[in-house]
């Protein structure tokens, strides 16, 4: 996805409410992300793949983001990533 798109929470929970909501999308966005976004009004910018999987009870994926461009201290590092997660047996929270 654009930049500007992954790293809007909003336009991204509505994609995940429109998966919870609609198992044939859901469906789709699982089998074929770039067409399901495409579907859904979110441009997927040529040469980006993008790879949808879905958590559950048993099963928390943790997504690395690429590593900042440039010499950052390790005190700066700390700030980009900072945040608490916290994996139970029923669900997954992330707080910034």
């Amino acid at each position: 996805m654009a930049e500007t798109e992954q790293d809007n929470p909003a336009a991204l929970g509505k994609i995940v409410a429109k998966a919870w909501r609609d198992p044939a999308f859901k469906a789709k966005l699982l089998a074929d992300p770039q067409a399901a976004l495409k579907d859904a009004g979110v441009a997927v910018p040529a040469g980006v793949t993008v790879k949808v999987v879905e958590n559950s009870a048993g099963l928390f994926h943790l997504v690395l983001p690429p590593k900042p461009t440039g010499q950052l201290s390790d005190e700066a590092l700390d700030k980009v990533a900072a945040g608490r997660w916290s994996a139970k047996a029923s669900q997954t929270t992330w707080t910034g």
